[in-house]
């Protein structure tokens, strides 16, 4: 997967809003799943997957419906945003555990 910046995060938290909180941590593990696919497809072809986009969370992301950008101070989208940040870092965890052993 590409990088993450903060526009793959809110994207991503968008995509999550629109399906039940007990599909959030599914939904996200699945985005970053599908980030991971279009990176490595984008690196072979020199283009970008129909369906899993060019390797940035976003894009796979914007593959799905998105829900307009809420502001800050909803607590949902916070909580949306805070699925994303731990699956990901939950990610980054394992892939660290694995280049130790």
């Amino acid at each position: 997967m590409r990088p993450v910046l903060v526009c793959d995060l809110t994207s991503a938290a968008r995509a999550l809003l629109l399906v039940k909180p007990d599909k959030w941590i599914e939904l996200a593990e699945l985005l970053l799943r599908n980030a991971d696919f279009g990176d490595r497809y984008t690196r072979r072809f020199g283009r970008a997957h129909a369906d899993f986009g060019d390797g940035t969370l976003s894009a796979a992301a914007r593959k799905r419906p998105l829900a307009k950008e809420p502001t800050l101070d909803d607590f949902i989208y916070c909580e949306c945003l805070s699925v994303v940040v731990r699956q990901l870092m939950k990610r980054r965890t394992k892939a660290d555990d694995n280049v130790k052993t």
